[in-house]
C-alpha cells in the first residue's frame, strides 16, 4: 500500500512539473498584452489595437479601432469622430470649421487658428501625434500669434489628447487676448449633461432657443423656454452662465445620449494652463449641445484681468494637453454608469500628469519639474496667542507679481494646492520658472505673499519651512458680518420667481437661478436693508447683493444700506478699523459714511468705479475678490447708537453692484 501511495505522489509531481514547463514555453512565444481601455464599459474581451494614420485628400485620418478622428489639413479642424457605431459624434450639418475648433477672440477679432502646416511627429503602432501649425506675419488679418496644435491618439485608449503651444514673439505687435478656448459641437443624440455628482439634466435643444420657441430675458444668454420640443421644459429658464464652475472643481464635464448610450467627455487633469487662480469660474458644457475649455476668458473678472500682451515682451505658453474622452455602455444602461467611468478616467489622467508621452519639448515632464513644500500659520493675537494653523488654506505659485495679483494674471503658469489641517502644503509638478508664492486662508481676511522670489529648477525640491500669514488687524472686534471665504453664499438667497426656474438650482446652488437680483425691490419695497448688529441674522438679513432699486420703466436707484450698531464707550486711543471685504464688484462705486447720509463727501469710496465681473447677472456668488481696510476717527462715532450707510451710488442697469464677503469692525488696538 505504501508502494502504491509513493507512485502516485511521483506521479503527480511528474504531471504538475510538465505543466509548468508547457506554461513557460506557452509564455515565451505570446506577445505582451496590455490591459485595453474598453470601448464599451459591459465588454472586457476586445483587445486594443495598433493606431493607424491614413492620409487623404485634404483630410487626416487617425484610427486605433475604438476612436477614427478625422482632422482637415492642413487647417487642422476636428470634422469627425466616428465611436461605438456612431458614425460621427459632432454635428455634420455644421461646416467642417464649425464642429471642433480653437478660437481666439483678440482685439474684438474672432480667430479660429486655421493652420497652414502639417506634420506628423510621432507615428508607430502606439501612438500618433500630428502638428498643425501657422507663422504670423503683418500681411495676415489675424491674430499676431505662432501656434502650433497638436492633436495625440494612443493606442487602447477611446479618446484624444489636445494641447497647443502658442508664442508672441517680442517683435510683434501689441495685442489684447480676451478669450482663448477649444469648442465641440456635438450632434442631437446628446441630450443629457453632466458637470458634477449634482448638477446632471436633460438639456434644451439648439432650436429651443430659435425665435416662436423662447422669450429673450434680460441679456441674450439667457431665455425662457416658451415651446421647446420637449415639452417637459416648458417654462425653465436656459442660460449658459447657469452652468459654470470654479476651475479647482472643473475636470471633467460632458454630454452623454441614451441611443446608443455613448458619453463625450472634456478631461483636463492641471489648472496650470489656466488662468486667474483655483477660484476663477468659467463656461463648461451648454445647450447646443456644446463642450467646452476655457484657458483665457473674462467671465467673472472682466477687464481687470491682465488680457494686454505687448510689444518688446515675448511670450509662450503650452496649453493643455487635455483629453477628449468618449465612453459606452450596453443598451439599457444607466447614465450613472457612463459618468462615473468618466471620473474614473479623470482620476486617472491626474495620477499621469504630467504625461510622458508628449513630444513636444515645450511641455516638461515629471523629471523636468520641481518642487516646494512648508507650513503655513496665522498670527493674530487678537484671536489666539498661539500660531493657528492655516486649515485648508489655498497656496500657490505663480509669476511674481503684487498681493493677490495671481487672480488677473494670464500669461504664465500657476499651482496650486490646499494646505492640510496643519497648514502643511506641498506643490508639486512645478514647471521651471521664476514664481513668488501666494495663499489665502478661508476664514481669515486679505491675502499672503511671500516676499522672497521663487526659482523652480529641474528636480528642485524646495523646503520653505515655516510661513507666517499677519492678515489685517488693528484692534479687537466689536462685531463682524459673514464668514470670510471669498463669497456671498452665505447670506440671503431669495426664492426664485416659479416662472424663471431651473429645476437644477431649487436646493444645490439656488444663487445659480436666473432673475434672483430683482427680488430685492420686492423684499424691501419701501426702505433699503437696515442690518442691526445683535438683532439681525446675516443668514436672513443680508441680502446676497447689493444692488440696484428698480423703479419701473427702465430706471434705477442707488441702494443706501444700512448697518446699526451700540457702542457703550467711544475710545479716543487711536482710529477705529471697518474691515471690508467683497466678492463681486460690476460697475460700482461703494461709499462709506458714518452716523450722516447726507455728507457729501463719504468719509471712503472706493477709487472710482470698480469691476467688471459681471457676477450678479450671470449667476455668480462670487467674482474677483477685493479688500478694503478703512480707518474711522473717533469724532466720527458717538456712545450708543451709531450707523454705517454703504451706497452703491451708480445706477444705470440692474445689474450693477457689489457682493459683500465680510465685514468687522475692530475698536483701537491695545
Amino acid at each position: 500500500m505504501a508502494e502504491v501511495v509513493r507512485r502516485c505522489h511521483r506521479n503527480l509531481v511528474v504531471f504538475w512539473m510538465t505543466m509548468a514547463v508547457e506554461l513557460l514555453l506557452l509564455l515565451s512565444v505570446c506577445p505582451e498584452i496590455t490591459p485595453p481601455r474598453r470601448t464599451n464599459l459591459g465588454d472586457a474581451t476586445q483587445r486594443p489595437q495598433a493606431v493607424h494614420l491614413i492620409k487623404e485628400n485634404e483630410q487626416v485620418v487617425i484610427d486605433n479601432g475604438l476612436v477614427r478622428v478625422t482632422l482637415s489639413t492642413p487647417g487642422g479642424y476636428v470634422t469627425g469622430i466616428q465611436y461605438n457605431g456612431v458614425e460621427n459624434v459632432l454635428d455634420g450639418r455644421l461646416d467642417g470649421n464649425d464642429r471642433g475648433y480653437w478660437d481666439v477672440v483678440w482685439n474684438g477679432n474672432s480667430d479660429r487658428l486655421a493652420t497652414s502646416n502639417f506634420k506628423i511627429v510621432t507615428r508607430n503602432d502606439h501612438q500618433v501625434e500630428l502638428s498643425f501649425a501657422k507663422t504670423w506675419n503683418s500681411s495676415n488679418s489675424i491674430a499676431p500669434l505662432n501656434v502650433d496644435r497638436r492633436v495625440i491618439v494612443r493606442r487602447g485608449l477611446s479618446g484624444i489628447y489636445i494641447y497647443s503651444i502658442m508664442e508672441k514673439p517680442a517683435e510683434f505687435p501689441t495685442v489684447e487676448i480676451d478669450q482663448i478656448r477649444v469648442v465641440f459641437k456635438l450632434q442631437k443624440l446628446f441630450n443629457y449633461m453632466a458637470i458634477s455628482d449634482s448638477q446632471q439634466r436633460i438639456m434644451p435643444v439648439a432650436e429651443d432657443r430659435y425665435p416662436g420657441r423662447c422669450e429673450v430675458l434680460a441679456y441674450k444668454e439667457a431665455v425662457l423656454l416658451t415651446n421647446p420640443t420637449n415639452p417637459s421644459l416648458r417654462g425653465q429658464v436656459d442660460d449658459k452662465y447657469q452652468y459654470s464652475l470654479e476651475d479647482k472643481d472643473n475636470k471633467v464635464h460632458g454630454w452623454m445620449a441614451a441611443k446608443p448610450l455613448v458619453g463625450f467627455w472634456m478631461i483636463t487633469p492641471s489648472d496650470e494652463f489656466r488662468v486667474g487662480g483655483p477660484i476663477k469660474q468659467d463656461l463648461t458644457s451648454h445647450t447646443g449641445p456644446i463642450n467646452l475649455n476655457m484657458f483665457v476668458s473674462t467671465h467673472y473678472a472682466g477687464l481687470d484681468m491682465d488680457l494686454e500682451y505687448r510689444q518688446g515682451e515675448p511670450w509662450k505658453k503650452v496649453f493643455g494637453p487635455f483629453l477628449v474622452y468618449l465612453n459606452s455602455a450596453p443598451s439599457g444602461g444607466k447614465y450613472s454608469t457612463l459618468w462615473e467611468d468618466a471620473k474614473r478616467q479623470m482620476l486617472q489622467e491626474v495620477r499621469s500628469w504630467p504625461y510622458n508621452f508628449v513630444a513636444s519639448p515645450d511641455f516638461p515632464p515629471a523629471g523636468q519639474r520641481g518642487q516646494v513644500f512648508g507650513q503655513l500659520v496665522v498670527a493674530d493675537r487678537y484671536v489666539s496667542n498661539k500660531p493657528i494653523f492655516a486649515k485648508d488654506a489655498y497656496v500657490g505659485l505663480a509669476a511674481p507679481g503684487n498681493l493677490g495679483s495671481w487672480q488677473t494674471q494670464t500669461k504664465g503658469y500657476q499651482f496650486w494646492t490646499q494646505a492640510d489641517r496643519k497648514g502643511g502644503f506641498l506643490i508639486n509638478k512645478v514647471r521651471p520658472g521664476i514664481y513668488n508664492l501666494y495663499a489665502w486662508v478661508p476664514g481669515v481676511i486679505g491675502d499672503y505673499k511671500l516676499d522672497a522670489v521663487i526659482t523652480i529648477n529641474p528636480g528642485s525640491n524646495m523646503n520653505l519651512g515655516l510661513l507666517t500669514y499677519n492678515p489685517p488687524r488693528n484692534g479687537p472686534t466689536l462685531w463682524e458680518i459673514g464668514i470670510p471665504d471669498r463669497t456671498a453664499g452665505e447670506f440671503f438667497i431669495p426664492d426664485p420667481y416659479p416662472t424663471l426656474l431651473n429645476p437644477l438650482y431649487m436646493d444645490h446652488g439656488r444663487y445659480r437661478q436666473y432673475g434672483l437680483w430683482e427680488r430685492y425691490a420686492e423684499i424691501y419695497p419701501n426702505k433699503d436693508l437696515v442690518f442691526t448688529v445683535g438683532v439681525s441674522n446675516y443668514a436672513r438679513d443680508w441680502f446676497y447683493a447689493h444692488v440696484t432699486r428698480n423703479l419701473g420703466n427702465g430706471e434705477y436707484k442707488a441702494a443706501t444700506w444700512q448697518i446699526v450698531f451700540q457702542l457703550q464707550n467711544v475710545l479716543h486711543t487711536g482710529n477705529y478699523t471697518l474691515q471690508l471685504a467683497l466678492a463681486s464688484a460690476s460697475y460700482a462705486k461703494l461709499q462709506v459714511r458714518f452716523n450722516d447720509p447726507n455728507v457729501p463727501e463719504p468719509e471712503f469710496g472706493t477709487p472710482g468705479r470698480i469691476g467688471f465681473d459681471n457676477a450678479i447677472a450671470r449667476h455668480g456668488i462670487h467674482g474677483l475678490y477685493r479688500f478694503y481696510s478703512i480707518q474711522v476717527p473717533s469724532n466720527k462715532l458717538r456712545k450708543g447708537s451709531n450707523t454705517i450707510y454703504l451706497t452703491q451710488s451708480l445706477s444705470t442697469t440692474p445689474f450693477q453692484g457689489v457682493m459683500y464677503d465680510y465685514i468687522r469692525f475692530e475698536e483701537p488696538g491695545r
